[in-house]
């Protein structure tokens, strides 16, 4: 018999669906991550798919997304560390404009861990580009 893990916290579908496409209008604004998103992704609606399906898999615990975001994030080529700061603070954004307070806060929890890991994926390769990778 297969265990199924409860959400990590409460929200539906529509409400992930909801912040990844407000979060995708304002980076396809933003004068820094626009371009850098734009080199890359030409179906958006196909991207927030994806991307709302990773969601539900890291929120929810269900199957739908194939993929490895460190491996996405480090082949791109042009993202950098300073990029990530930039990027939480807008998904933050996104996250209070459309969820109760509690959800919230869980969910920017969850994206900061996720965001860090990334972070520090990318530091390491800019710094093998410049001598040896930063142990921290």
């Amino acid at each position: 018999m297969e265990t199924v893990l409860p959400p990590r916290f409460d929200i539906t579908e529509a409400e992930i669906r909801r912040v990844i496409a407000i979060f995708y209008g304002a980076v396809r604004r933003h004068e820094v991550l626009g371009p850098v998103f734009a080199e890359h992704v030409g179906d958006w609606p196909a991207h927030e798919a994806r991307i709302a399906a990773f969601w539900e898999g890291a929120i929810m615990h269900r199957a739908g997304y194939n993929g490895s975001p460190m491996r996405a994030h480090l082949s791109a080529g042009n993202v950098r560390p300073e990029h990530f700061e930039i990027w939480l603070a807008l998904f933050d954004e996104s996250l209070r404009r459309t969820l109760p307070p509690w959800s919230a806060r869980a969910w920017s929890q969850l994206a900061h861990r996720i965001g860090q890991g990334l972070r520090a994926g990318v530091e390491n390769v800019d710094a093998g580009r410049n001598g040896p990778p930063k142990l921290r």
